[in-house]
């Protein structure tokens, strides 16, 4: 009785709670690239994450996109998908694989290709008005399909804003 009861709880709770909507993030960061000689720089990202297209128990999808731009005039822009974890207390884990094309501003800066791929790891904390907080490293490379594949690192910090509640 008492467990039957607790699972109706948590069930009228978990319906309680709103779907997560639309999103854009906004992020500063700053970029390292692993060549000598590249030109490592400050870094403004936006993404666009669309209503999920699965929400878990534990874990949210939903295809995004993301523009990145480097100070130093890179740009990176690329399609794909996103996860999100819930954590207690509204903390929150989310990753995504954004393939897209890459365009370099410097011969120090190339990665080898047009076509990279941005995997992202990030730790999060959403407020009660729906906006959130996230600290992201991200990692842009092509996966080992040309013959050269130096990769770049960045650590963003990131501003999270729902365009519906």
């Amino acid at each position: 009785m008492k467990q039957t009861a607790l699972l109706a709880a948590a069930f009228c709770a978990a319906t309680a709670m709103p779907a997560a909507a639309q999103e854009v993030t906004l992020g500063l960061g700053y970029s390292n690239y692993s060549r000598a000689g590249s030109e490592d720089s400050a870094l403004f990202a936006a993404e666009y994450l669309h209503a999920p297209f699965h929400e878990g128990r534990l874990l949210t999808a939903r295809f995004g996109a993301a523009l990145e731009v480097q100070e130093a005039g890179d740009v990176f822009a690329g399609v794909g998908i996103s996860g999100v974890i819930g954590l207690n207390n509204d903390w929150f884990i989310e990753t995504s694989v954004m393939p897209g094309a890459y365009h370099e501003s410097s011969r120090g800066n190339d990665l080898g290709s047009a076509f990279e791929i941005r995997s992202l790891l990030a730790v999060g904390k959403r407020f009660h008005n729906g906006k959130a907080v996230s600290l992201a490293l991200s990692h842009k490379s092509n996966a080992s399909t040309a013959d050269q594949n130096p990769g770049v690192n960045s650590l963003t910090l990131r501003w999270h804003i729902p365009l519906s509640r």
